[in-house]
């Protein structure tokens, strides 16, 4: 830890001792320090591990490793798996001391959270940037201060790539990939091959990397399929209200939809809500195929429900990947600048035997 950042931090956790005691007893605790309300907050966090270097320099006495940590928000299932992952891991029984924003889906939230974790000397910056561009000038900050910042989950657009350390997130075109080529073997298996296949799309917030690289990788592989027609693309931001409210402008523009790709389980979930209000059906027995990413636990709900057809897997368990980046970083040594985490394929018939064996 910075020594600047220490006497700020001893007088953080004064002042949360203080409050604790009218706040009620609660199980072993993790402080946090948001950089929007710079009262600290209690709050309980899931044991993780980590590397062993961080635990033993804690053990030892030493520093913890600061980490500022500025999420997108709260927009989905997977948002919170992917906060619960970074809190779990960074946590002081691991050695770090963990500042988390909440940017709210909005970027200029995110560039003054970025600053104030510049302005207060914090060791690592890590960042879920909320859209790829306009990233340039803030991170040439942090450079320049000398604080090494790891992106995760969606890509940032810069002129210059020294200007972050590594990534740590999905393939997301792959992910596009493998949602067409499902979709291709499915109607192949339902023996609609040759069908013309009317098809919309909810997609993410637009210029997200998520967004980008699933929307890609779908039309990619749609150029193989000259009988699938596109109805129509629009934003459901990553939200089920809005995956909703869009879903129910296509059911009134089009008669005739065969499939519902959504880039995100949650507006997946809206989408099957609008569904079923419209007096239609959909999953395995119904008139609509609805195609999801994420693969969250309500997912497989859904798709044990008979509602959902396929949920493409984005794995939001970043923390101990970014974790295990910044001790190498700690270490003096390389780090790769593109790290992907492993992903699968979860159709409706995998889902019941699936989901006992998963984290989110």
């Amino acid at each position: 830890m910075k020594k600047k950042f220490l006497c700020t931090m001893i007088s953080v956790a004064m002042t949360a001792v203080m409050l604790a005691g009218c706040g009620g007893g609660g199980t072993t605790a993790t402080t946090e320090t948001s950089t929007a309300d710079t009262a600290a907050t209690t709050e309980t966090t899931a044991p993780a591990a980590t590397t062993e270097t961080a635990q033993d320099d804690a053990a030892a006495g030493g520093e913890n490793i600061v980490v500022g940590f500025s999420q997108v928000g709260a927009e989905s299932d997977w948002r919170t798996a992917n906060t619960a992952s970074m809190k779990a891991t960074f946590t002081e029984e691991n050695g770090y001391t963990l500042l988390f924003d909440d940017a709210q889906q909005k970027q200029e939230n995110q560039i003054k959270a970025v600053r104030n974790f510049i302005q207060q000397d914090v060791d690592y910056i890590v960042i879920a940037p909320v859209t790829e561009t306009g990233w340039d000038t803030v991170l040439k900050e942090a450079q320049d201060a000398g604080i090494p910042v790891i992106i995760v989950d969606r890509m940032v657009d810069v002129s210059d790539d020294s200007l972050y350390e590594a990534w740590v997130g999905s393939n997301f075109l792959q992910e596009g990939y493998d949602a067409a080529d499902w979709l291709a073997e499915y109607l192949d298996k339902q023996g609609r091959s040759s069908e013309e296949i009317n098809i919309v799309t909810l997609q993410g917030t637009i210029g997200a990397s998520a967004q980008i690289g699933r929307t890609n990788g779908i039309e990619e592989k749609m150029a193989e399929h000259s009988n699938w027609k596109m109805l129509e693309r629009q934003t459901g931001e990553f939200t089920q209200a809005k995956g909703q409210e869009v879903m129910e402008s296509f059911l009134k523009s089009y008669d005739d939809i065969d499939v519902v790709i959504a880039e995100n389980d949650n507006m997946a979930f809206g989408a099957i809500d609008a569904i079923k209000a419209a007096g239609k059906t959909c999953g395995p027995d119904g008139d609509i195929i609805i195609v999801s990413f994420d693969a969250v636990s309500a997912a497989f709900d859904s798709m044990i429900a008979g509602d959902m057809n396929v949920s493409v897997e984005c794995n939001p368990l970043h923390g101990p990947r970014v974790a295990e980046l910044i001790q190498k970083l700690q270490n003096g040594e390389t780090v790769e600048k593109i790290a992907y985490v492993e992903e699968g394929v979860y159709p409706a018939e995998t889902a019941e035997a699936k989901k006992p064996t998963r984290e989110y």
